[in-house]
């Protein structure tokens, strides 16, 4: 919305004008388990600090607070009853302090709270969601103003009650950003094959699947959710079709679904000369370089072994490739023989950028995913992806343009793709780096932000709060 002055007094037009900024500065609190990571942390934090930036009243509520930021709001713990449970207690502070320098922290931080919490314990060995975070109900009053529009992320991680989503819509309009498909389900972050979600869990095929289950109350759980998502006026966003087809699906009835991707930073993720970028990061510049990321060990959802399988394969027909694989510090076992470089987990946005302009390929596989960030970023960077057509992915990569799409599990169809990508001729190597970096930026963190801002404003002038009982 563009603001025109009209032909009146100075004074006149500049009280217009003061007026006009009141009226679009929006006081947006959002919600997520933590203010710093990768997916949806990063997405959550790379937003709050956009509105801000923008002259937005911006909040980041967050179960795990790691940064010094005044703006970021840590989700309190009252102080539990009872001298020995008070212990447990202080231990997890202790531990979740020292989280991520002191490997395991933060599960032995979860672990030492649900001791401390005879209610979560209990849900723990029933198998029911825990849903016991007292310090939920003061996130709106923690807010230096009345927040306008209320953004909740990921819900799940261990520190928020859902059963306060209806009193959060009393108070703003509540937005429900999925990142993946718990709060649709009886316990898992993604069904892959499942449908019981449809129609009601309960003896469920996976327990152990994250967030895993001691006990199967995946039944129990998805009537807990259905009873709370109808006494609360929401509306649902995801970043791809494919996540909100499956809302549609559920019990999670909205007022409204909107689909909005997940933006990158264009400005560091963009093209850049190949050689310069090997030459930065001491890789070779002669050989073809082929980079894929480490699947996070609690990850279910990603596909190791059609990754690994996939590029043993690529390895047996072009011998001289380098491999680049980012996120650990040594190769999985069936991948040692082989010309492999590790790199360590980077932090740093404008080094990932160089490691993804030296590669000529970035590859993925997934079982499951609602929208691949690394996908987006390789794209923007003018790299071709071979990756698995599974949920949002399809949305991303324009198959044939942008790269290829592939079968689940199928390792052979997948070194094929990426074969036809090192091996096809120059000018359609050329043609297919300027198309991905054309279809990479379209994912830009300023669209996504504009299409949020744009949407807020939307509901604080259409939004009707609830009335109490």
């Amino acid at each position: 919305m563009a603001f025109q002055a009209k032909p009146t007094s100075g004074l006149e037009s500049l009280l217009s004008i003061v007026t006009w900024l009141l009226r679009v500065q929006v006081n947006i609190l959002q919600i997520n388990t933590a203010d710093r990571g990768g997916g949806a942390e990063g997405s959550a934090r790379s937003l709050f600090q956009r509105y801000r930036q923008l002259g937005h009243g911006s909040w980041l509520a967050v179960g795990r607070k790691y940064s010094k930021d005044a703006d970021v709001l840590e989700i309190p713990r009252p102080p539990v009853a009872g001298a020995g449970r008070r212990l447990l207690q202080i231990a997890a502070e202790i531990a979740r302090a020292n989280d991520p320098a002191l490997p395991g922290a933060r599960r032995l931080s979860i672990n030492l709270e649900r001791l401390a919490s005879p209610t979560r314990l209990a849900d723990w060995r029933a198998g029911r969601d825990e849903m016991d975070f007292p310090g939920c109900r003061q996130i709106v009053d923690m807010c230096p103003a009345p927040p306008d529009i209320i953004h909740c992320h990921n819900l799940h991680g261990w520190y928020f009650d859902l059963r306060i989503l209806p009193e959060l819509a009393q108070q703003a309009p509540l937005i429900l950003n999925l990142r993946d498909t718990w709060l649709l389900t009886g316990h898992c972050a993604y069904f892959i094959d499942c449908d019981r979600w449809k129609n009601g869990c309960g003896q469920c095929p996976r327990l152990e699947v994250y967030p895993r289950c001691r006990r199967d109350a995946t039944a129990e759980n998805w009537r807990q959710k259905a009873d709370i998502y109808a006494a609360t006026r929401c509306y649902v966003t995801a970043p791809s079709q494919w996540l909100i087809d499956q809302a549609r699906q559920s019990m999670l009835q909205a007022v409204d679904y909107k689909v909005i991707p997940n933006g990158i930073d264009i400005n560091v993720f963009k093209p850049g000369d190949q050689d310069a970028a090997r030459r930065e990061l001491n890789l070779p510049t002669t050989p073809p370089i082929v980079m894929f990321a480490a699947a996070a060990r609690h990850s279910v959802f990603k596909d190791p072994q059609t990754m690994q399988e996939a590029i043993r394969l690529v390895a047996e027909r072009l011998p001289d490739l380098l491999f680049v694989c980012v996120g650990v510090k040594a190769p999985a076992a069936a991948l040692r023989q082989l010309n492999v470089r590790c790199v360590p987990f980077i932090t740093n946005p404008s080094r990932l950028a160089s490691y993804y302009r030296s590669a000529d390929v970035f590859v993925h596989t997934a079982k499951a995913e609602a929208f691949g960030k690394t996908i987006t970023e390789a794209m923007a960077c003018g790299v071709p992806v071979a990756a698995t057509a599974v949920g949002g992915i399809p949305e991303q990569i324009i198959d044939g343009e942008t790269g290829f799409l592939c079968p689940p599990g199928d390792p052979s169809e997948l070194a094929a793709k990426i074969i036809h990508l090192l091996c096809d001729s120059k000018e359609n190597q050329l043609r297919r780096r300027a198309t991905a970096a054309q279809r990479g930026q379209e994912f830009s963190l300023e669209r996504q932000t504009a299409a949020f801002l744009g949407w807020y404003e939307e509901l604080r002038q259409n939004h009707i709060l609830p009335t109490t009982p």
